[in-house]
């Protein structure tokens, strides 16, 4: 047998929606050709959709390491990295110690995340909601317009946009009637 052989069967093995004789087939042709890109590539894929994510970057990796000219392995492999952030992202979600510095923490790690796959949707809706919860409402509303440009019928961006720019307005309000400790200054008035 041979890795062409090996890569049939694991399509064939998909066709039967049977993803793990697939990943079988797929690794069984990486042993035979152990330099082929293509074969790490169609892997790392099947790993991902069987949410083998750590595994689906692994491979994701050496096939970019074998062939990096291929902007196909590595749109792939700074996918898969953006997802891998986005998980890490959403853990700071569920820890409560310390959360404000866990939010920031969050929000530098979405950043990255849609550096690296602009097309990330749910990067930049948890990239909201964090600024959300840091009352940074601007960045909360640019994150979620981003979104919403690249999926528009989005339920939950709808929802949240009209809620974040609520806020943003509330906000402003009380920021506007906030002392700016200039009041008794000279710059404060030119009427007196």
């Amino acid at each position: 047998m041979n890795g062409e052989e090996a890569i049939k069967k694991a399509y064939e093995a998909i066709l039967k929606h049977d993803f793990e004789q697939a990943i079988a087939w797929f690794e069984r042709a990486i042993e035979l050709a152990p330099a082929c890109a293509a074969y790490h590539y169609k892997l790392s894929i099947t790993y991902s959709r069987s949410n083998k994510l750590v595994k689906a970057i692994e491979h994701a990796k050496r096939a970019v390491e074998l062939d990096p000219e291929d902007e196909h392995y590595s749109f792939h492999y700074q996918h898969l990295q953006a997802k891998e952030l986005t998980v890490q992202a959403e853990r700071l979600f569920e820890e409560s110690d310390d959360r404000y510095s866990r939010l920031w923490l969050a929000v530098a790690l979405l950043k990255q995340a849609v550096d690296l796959d602009p097309l990330a949707l749910e990067a930049f809706l948890l990239l909201g909601i964090a600024y959300a919860r840091l009352e940074e409402y601007s960045s909360a509303i640019q994150a979620v317009k981003e979104m919403l440009k690249l999926d528009p019928n989005h339920a939950i961006g709808n929802r949240l946009l009209p809620e974040y720019e609520q806020k943003w307005k509330q906000y402003m309000q009380i920021d506007k009637g906030a002392p700016t400790g200039r009041e008794g200054s000279s710059y404060e008035s030119k009427d007196h």
